[in-house]
This record gives C-alpha cells, structure tokens and sequence, in this order.
C-alpha cells in the first residue's frame, strides 16, 4: 500500500529594528534579490513574501519593514502597523538582531513578539565576530529577556547557518497543501518589484536624507514581442531634492536608472526599456491619499 507523504505549508514573519539584515535574509532563503537592500537603514517599507518550497513544505517568509522610533511621520507609522499587524497571521516568528549588539531598539521589538506563537532568534551578522565564544553569554543573556524556540546564529550576507535555520522552523509548519506553484518566489509583481529596484538605487547611490523623501511610482508597464516597456516617477518632497538626482546633465539620474534597468534584466530575464521621471510632490509623506496611491497600506 502506498502512503502519500505530508505536505506542509506555513507563513513566517521576519522582524527586527532597521538595519540588521533582514531583507538581506529573505533574499538568501529564496535565492533571488526580491526584497531591495542598501547599508541605509528603512530601505524596506513594504511587506514582501518570499517563497522557498522543497519536497516537503513551502515557506512563505513575510519581510517587513524596521520597527522605528523616529523620523514618525504618517508613512513610518503605517510602516510599524504593518510590522506588528504581520505577526498576527503568520505560523512562526523570526527576530532578527545582530551579533553581540542589542539596543533600546531591539528591547521596543522583543516587546511586541507573541507569546502564543514560536519565535525564533536569528543572530545574524556572527561574520564579523572574530571570537566566536563571545557569543555564548550574548545568547545566555538573551535567552533570559524571551522564551525562544530556537537561537540560531547566522551570516545573512554570506548564507552561513541558513539550513539550520530552516531546519528549526520546519516543525512550526501547519500541515497543509502549497498555496503557490513550486518556482515562484515572491507573490509581488513585477511592478512592484520595478519600482523597488528604483528606489533601491536612489538608497544606495544618493546621499545625506535625499532617499528617505522619495519614493517611486510605476506608470506605465506594457510587455511588447518579450521587451518590458516601463516608465517611472520618482517622487520627491523639495525642489531641490529634484535637481539633486536629476544631477548635472541628468547623469545622476542616469546612472540611478541604468543600474536599475539592469538589475530588473537580471530578474526578470528579458531586456527592459526604462524611462524615468522626477516629480516634487511636497508632503507625500503625511498625505494619506498619496501614500495608498503609491500602494502604502
């Protein structure tokens, strides 16, 4: 007689304060660059799913945005909502901080983790930690703050541990068929994924607070004989922020564009034709109908 083997399927969520790798994370697990990333902290501002599915269970790994405390206006504040709101639903919990370091900031996250759910620690970042036994009273002490299921130290950036960290969040999984096809790898499109791409490179090529008073909006994407055919606007909050990436003979904005369009030829296989605008919106940032126009929820 033969026995059809257990299926199971679960939602992850991936949290912890700006900056401590957690969309770096999500990229490595996948294995593909869905979630942007920069050494900027609040690159993320979406929450994005990220799917990993081998013989046995689907992992769908919800990535959120830093949980902050300043810089609050109306687009931080939904920001934190979607942080705490992706903890509700989700099967298992990932608290992602970096090694040897925990903060006030950190303490404000571990105070939101559910009790009535599996939390697992991430410690990520032990690449740059020459002295491993420094690890040792860190992870005691920590163990003391939160009943964790499991501590997993992990290099985030460079994949280290990350089939330990899978193999304990495995048994939190609910049995259950796989909600999406076997080579999908986020439930974003390639809209959105476009316009994060764009703002990725505004995080990573430009200076001072210029990309945190920006985003993108996507308002053309046609797919004509194989070619993606998109036009974009960045959106500013200050004349000045305009000229500034627009640069000197719009080269600043060339090379914002021209990396990014490289990068979605990467991801989506197939060439792309790229145009981008610069558009000054002032107070898009605390202005409700903007931001859900720019897709904030």
């Amino acid at each position: 007689m033969t026995t059809t083997q257990s299926f199971y399927t679960g939602y992850i969520a991936i949290i912890g304060r700006p900056n401590v790798g957690k969309s770096t994370l999500l990229n490595h697990l996948v294995g593909k660059n869905i979630s942007i990333t920069s050494k900027k902290a609040q690159t993320t501002r979406h929450r994005i799913n990220g799917i990993l599915t081998d013989e046995q269970s689907q992992f769908i790994f919800v990535d959120t945005p830093g949980f902050q405390l300043q810089h609050m206006n109306r687009l931080n504040s939904m920001m934190n909502r979607t942080v705490t709101q992706s903890m509700h639903g989700v099967d298992v919990v990932v608290f992602v901080i970096e090694a040897i370091y925990f903060d006030e900031r950190d303490a404000q996250v571990l105070k939101l983790l559910p009790i009535d759910k599996p939390v697992i620690l991430a410690i990520n970042k032990v690449d740059r930690i020459s002295d491993k036994l420094r690890l040792l009273p860190f992870l005691e002490k920590l163990s003391k703050e939160f009943s964790f299921a499991a501590m997993i130290p992990v290099s985030a950036k460079r994949g280290t541990q990350l089939p330990e960290l899978i193999h304990a969040i495995r048994p939190y999984l609910p049995e259950g068929p796989q909600l999406f096809d076997k080579d999908e790898i986020t439930d974003r499109s390639e809209r959105f994924i476009a316009a994060e791409l764009i703002r990725e490179k505004l995080f990573r090529l430009m200076w001072d607070e210029i990309p945190y008073s920006t985003s993108v909006a996507i308002d053309q994407f046609t797919i004509e004989s194989g070619l993606r055919i998109i036009h974009a606007s960045i959106i500013v909050d200050k004349a000045n922020q305009k000229a500034m990436i627009i640069g000197k003979n719009g080269e600043e904005l060339k090379v914002v564009a021209t990396q990014a369009r490289k990068d979605m030829e990467k991801l989506f296989d197939s060439k792309v034709y790229l145009k981008v605008w610069v558009k000054v919106k002032s107070g898009w940032a605390d202005d409700l109908r903007a931001l859900k126009t720019l897709g904030y929820e």
